[in-house]
Formats: structure tokens, C-alpha cells, sequence
């Protein structure tokens, strides 16, 4: 306050210290406590465990050895701001990088994933895309203005009921696919989930490559009314993409004929001999 009187209203020390009823030796005390190192590591436990509170950042300091005084913790405390709430922030689980192998048959490994584009009344809509990555056949693409974990799940039950149950899925870490819902489905149905790196979409360019074909010869090259017609055409688009369009990494051939090659490679395959 008395810095305040100085500056602003251009009058000495003494005769502000006057003012405000303040000792001059109250102006020009300087404390000689040290606080940087209990600020250094109050923020670095605020930044590890968010959820926690003082008494426990106290209990946490005197284990480590640290001789700094209950009152101490306190007042740095306070000075920080750590006793206003704050919202902890989710923190991912850290993901293991995993090469994008190619599977050895169908139904090992698929690939799921959003997009998103409007109708002609500018209301969002999103698209759940399911691949399987060993012949990069579109298993499914479902639409909906909203599309939460119950509703992947759902769509998922379905496919599995026509197409057969995967061993694994790749997806990335949206918030749908990090859900409890999500993961407790695939637990319960003895599915792995293999997330991507975040900021790494490429781990799962399979799925990657086919929306960037869906999106220039379906998503931008119409304009749709309503809901029912996206679905409807992208289910006429499916059947065109695996059963007519060639791919050069399947030597040329679609997703249902090298699928087809397959099967047949397996029936040719001799039998393992049992013994007598």
C-alpha cells in the first residue's frame, strides 16, 4: 500500500508510512526466508497427484526427508493456490509402439475409426469405420448423428453375429474407444485392444488409408439429405469397394476375391497326420 501512495501520488516514504500508519521499518523489511525449493517441490507434487491435498503433500515431504515445518507447507501453499479446486486432468495409460504387421489370415486383426462430415442443413454427422486388415475389406460403416461407446458396441455385436469374432482391434484414443463401456465389452468377449501411439495415426494406416478413400469418392463427392441416405449409399458404396475396386496391395485383386484366395489355399492345405 505504501509503494501504491509512493508512486502514484508522488509523496515521500516517510510521509506515506504516516498515511497508512505503517512503521518505516515495516516498508523496508525484506524477508531472508528461502521458499524456492519448497515451491519446487509443492508444484512437482501438485503436477503428480492432483487429487491430493496439503496434508497429504505434508506427509509425502517429511517421508522423503525433507525437515520443513508443518506452518512452512502451509503458507507455500497457500501462496501457490493449491487450496482452490482445481480439475485433475485424465491422463492416458502410456502405449506401447506396435509395427503395423500385416495379418496372416482374416479375422485377426480389425481396424475402427470416426469420421466426420454434414448434410446440406449443416447438422454433423459421424461414421464408424470397421476394416479388416488382412484383405483391408470394409466390414461395416455405420452412421449416426451421435455415436457413443453403447452404440459401438452394439454395431460391433452385430458384425461379429454375421462376420465372426476378431482376435484383436486397433483403434486410436478417442473417447469412446478408452471408455469403461468399451473396454469391458471387449474383456468380456476376449478381445484385445491395440491402441496407437497418440499423435501417431499411422500406426493405424490401414484404416487410415481406407478413410482417405472413403472421404474423396463417397463423403466429398455428394451431398446428402438426411441420415437414412448416407447410410443407405455408403452400404452401396461397401459393396462396390470389396467386390469390384482392386487394390494394389492385394496384388491387384479385391478385398472378397483375395479373401476367397485364401480360403482356397486353406482347403488345398494337407491335413496334419494323426497318429494311430
Amino acid at each position: 500500500m505504501v509503494a501504491y501512495v509512493v508512486e502514484y501520488h508522488q509523496i515521500s516514504i516517510s510521509r506515506a508510512c504516516r498515511v497508512a500508519s505503517l512503521p518505516k521499518s515495516m516498508y523496508y523489511y525484506k524477508s531472508r526466508k528461502d521458499d524456492s525449493e519448497t515451491i519446487t517441490k509443492l508444484q512437482e507434487l501438485a503436477g503428480s497427484y492432483p487429487t491430493e491435498g496439503q496434508d497429504l503433500y505434508y506427509g509425502r515431504i517429511r517421508t522423503e526427508g525433507y525437515k520443513w515445518n508443518y506452518k512452512r507447507v502451509r503458507r507455500v501453499y497457500l501462496l501457490l493456490g493449491l487450496n482452490q479446486r482445481r480439475k485433475a486432468r485424465k491422463r492416458l495409460p502410456k502405449r506401447v509402439k506396435n509395427p503395423l504387421a500385416r495379418p496372416l489370415a482374416p479375422l485377426e486383426m480389425w481396424s475402427i475409426d470416426f469420421m466426420s462430415d454434414v448434410l446440406t442443413n449443416g447438422r454433423k454427422f459421424r461414421t464408424l469405420n470397421v476394416i479388416d486388415d488382412y484383405n483391408r475389406e470394409a466390414i461395416a460403416i455405420e452412421v449416426a448423428h451421435s455415436m457413443p461407446a453403447m452404440r459401438v458396441t452394439e454395431l460391433l455385436e452385430r458384425i461379429i453375429q454375421e462376420q465372426g469374432k476378431p482376435k484383436s482391434i486397433r483403434t486410436d484414443n478417442g473417447p469412446e474407444f478408452i471408455s469403461k463401456e468399451f473396454n469391458t465389452w471387449c474383456k468380456g468377449n476376449n478381445i484385445k485392444i491395440q491402441y496407437t501411439q497418440p499423435g501417431r495415426p499411422m500406426q493405424n494406416g490401414y484404416i487410415e488409408r481406407f478413410n482417405r478413400s472413403f472421404r474423396e469418392s463417397f463423403l466429398n463427392a455428394y451431398l446428402f439429405e438426411d441420415i437414412m441416405q448416407v447410410q443407405i449409399l455408403a452400404e452401396e458404396w461397401v459393396k462396390d469397394y470389396n467386390s469390384k475396386r482392386p487394390h494394389e496391395a492385394l496384388d491387384g485383386k479385391t478385398p472378397l476375391e483375395y479373401r476367397a484366395q485364401w480360403s482356397l489355399s486353406m482347403e488345398s492345405a494337407p491335413a496334419e497326420l494323426t497318429p494311430c
